[in-house]
């Protein structure tokens, strides 16, 4: 018989919402891992001790933590979404029959809250991570990327000079405010190479499409702004057209791909300008966390001299190959690291000078010879055609972009760079397409830098759901009082079990088995009796002998440790075995 099902839209007496709810539910899950009550601590500051009761600070942490998960960017959605969800409902802390809050107090309370309190809830998901063994803190990984802005780029305006008349209200004593970003502030050789970029760019028939249009117009940062969002930024990436955009810089470890440090930059500067900031924020997480930080993983947008020097001089190994412009050797000047000078191929010696700097405040060095013996080169047409003498200028960094260079063109250089695409860039396709990163919902560079934050933490913290814990072996040992030394041989053995260590050392007496070819053993005599507590399995020896031995694995097979326990005189024995 057909059946039919019939909807009386009943109301129901019985209902909880915890029974609907299953253990395995990933926000059931989230809500027993993650203790939020340091929220309230964090952010008690921020209210009164009057008026009405505020949206509850652990309520909107996790609001905006589902937003970043569910991939919704706008508040009004995000609320809408949250009401039919009953495990939604369930992990915010809410009855099927309660209203959820406003819209706008949820963006009301993201201005409210400080960034630091966004930077402390990062820092707790990321401790939970480095406790469960997620984090090796040696090998870091770093990239950036454009986001989009919440601002058009067709709303520009035009920059004015300082002090320069803006518009005025007819009647109006008062001088209207400028804001900062809207004052020309880049110096005046960049704005001249600016205007002849732009006059060659409309003079050319090849030039780019649209090019010759009466409206068409160079947009730069150096002379516009964004009323609506002044702290976003025109930038352009190969193969995109321009926008506002902020950018997204990431440190993500290299062991399990967690996201170790997280902050928005401006998006009109290199990315080797940011990494000063981003490596100080960095180092004092994992310092934090006695994590010390050995290499680190970028490309070619992170080289220039100084960051080379920073690295070294914090004895941090930088993978970070050099940039395209840079060139080791000058073709035939060879130079001499003692007297710190260059050979010409017809072997006059060209000096070092002076230090000096270029337009933009780089340091470099100068070399040149003796102009008289230029004059009478007869490479001078070649080397120096337009020049009185042959001038070399190098970077005071030179030493460390050699150094640089070399360790890129090994193998291990190689390698490097393979692990730093297959751990970095996946992080950034996963926080643009599946957390709601591909564009701002907030405006300014604070704001950014909080949606950020968030992002990382909702990555981090599904990286904690998903994390399965190997098999942990353990032994425990109970021995009488007055047996110290024994009682450190038994510590040690144990240490070595966790470990998988090949050789074991104690106070007791030992003997070493017979070499041989399969096997490293080590035999330890413990009179007396003791408790081995072994997969919730409590046995009690007495008067044993203790054996470690370990097997070197091969080909298709790991090594295999094994601990034997066997009293004397009696032929039971207990074993285990650990891979």
């Amino acid at each position: 018989m057909q059946g039919k099902k019939q909807y009386l839209d009943k109301e129901v007496v019985r209902f909880r919402l915890s029974e609907r709810v299953p253990p395995h539910n990933l926000y059931r899950r989230l809500s027993e891992l993650v203790d939020w009550a340091f929220l309230y601590e964090e952010t008690q500051a921020l209210y009164s001790h009057t008026g009405q009761p505020s949206l509850d600070p652990v309520v909107f942490f996790k609001l905006v933590l589902v937003g970043r998960l569910e991939n919704l960017v706008s508040d009004r959605r995000l609320v809408e979404h949250c009401a039919l969800r009953l495990d939604i409902l369930y992990f915010l802390g809410y009855e099927v029959d309660e209203e959820l809050p406003w819209h706008s107090t949820v963006s009301r309370t993201r201005q409210l809250f400080p960034a630091a309190v966004f930077d402390r809830l990062f820092d707790h998901v990321f401790a939970q991570c480095v406790a469960r063994g997620l984090v090796a803190g040696d090998t870091q990984a770093v990239d950036s990327a454009p986001i989009k802005a919440n601002a058009s780029l067709e709303g520009v305006l035009e920059k004015r000079a300082a002090g320069a008349p803006g518009p005025h209200v007819a009647g109006s004593s008062d001088e209207p405010a400028v804001p900062p970003a809207a004052v020309l502030t880049a110096p005046a050789h960049q704005l001249r190479n600016l205007a002849t970029a732009q006059a060659r760019r409309q003079g050319t028939q090849s030039g780019a499409l649209g090019a010759q249009h009466e409206k068409a117009r160079m947009l730069s940062n150096k002379t516009h702004y964004s009323p609506t969002d002044p702290d976003a930024r025109i930038s352009i990436k190969p193969g995109k057209a321009r926008a506002l955009n902020y950018l997204c810089s990431l440190a993500v470890d290299t062991a399990t791909g967690v996201i170790s440090h997280v902050q928005a930059d401006y998006a009109d500067k290199r990315d080797s300008l940011h990494l000063p900031r981003l490596l100080t924020g960095l180092q004092r997480r994992l310092r934090d966390h006695e994590l010390p930080l050995r290499e680190l993983l970028a490309d070619a947008g992170y080289a220039n001299g100084p960051n080379y020097a920073r690295l070294e001089a914090a004895h941090i190994t930088a993978w970070i190959p050099v940039f395209g412009q840079y060139k080791p050797e000058i073709e035939g000047f060879a130079y001499d690291r003692q007297t710190d000078a260059f050979t010409c191929p017809e072997g006059n010696t060209l000096s070092f000078q002076k230090y000096d700097t270029n337009q933009d405040g780089g340091w470099h060095k100068i070399y040149w010879g003796p102009c008289r013996t230029c004059q009478q080169c007869p490479r001078k047409p070649l080397c120096a055609p337009r020049a009185r003498r042959k001038q070399i200028n190098r970077t005071i960094y030179d030493a460390a972009y050699r150094r640089a260079w070399l360790r890129q063109h090994t193998r291990r250089g190689q390698r490097m760079r393979r692990v730093r695409q297959g751990t970095v860039e996946p992080v950034f396709g996963n926080l643009v397409h599946h957390y709601g990163l591909r564009r701002m919902n907030v405006r300014g560079h604070t704001g950014a830098h909080k949606t950020m934050l968030l992002t990382a933490v909702a990555y981090n913290l599904k990286k904690l759901l998903n994390h399965r814990p190997t098999r942990q072996v353990s032994l425990a040992v109970a021995l009488p009082r007055p047996l110290v030394a024994v009682t450190a041989a038994v510590s040690g053995l144990a240490a070595g079990l966790c470990s998988q260590r090949k050789h074991f050392s104690s106070t007791c007496s030992e003997k070493q088995a017979p070499k041989s070819s399969s096997a490293t053993a080590t035999t330890v005599f413990l009179n007396t009796s003791y408790l081995v507590l072994f997969d919730n399995q409590l046995a009690l020896i007495a008067d044993i002998e203790a054996t470690l031995c370990y097997f070197p694995g091969h080909v298709g097979r790991p090594g295999l440790t094994q601990l034997s326990f066997k009293r004397t005189g009696n032929d039971v024995a207990h074993r285990v075995h650990l891979r």
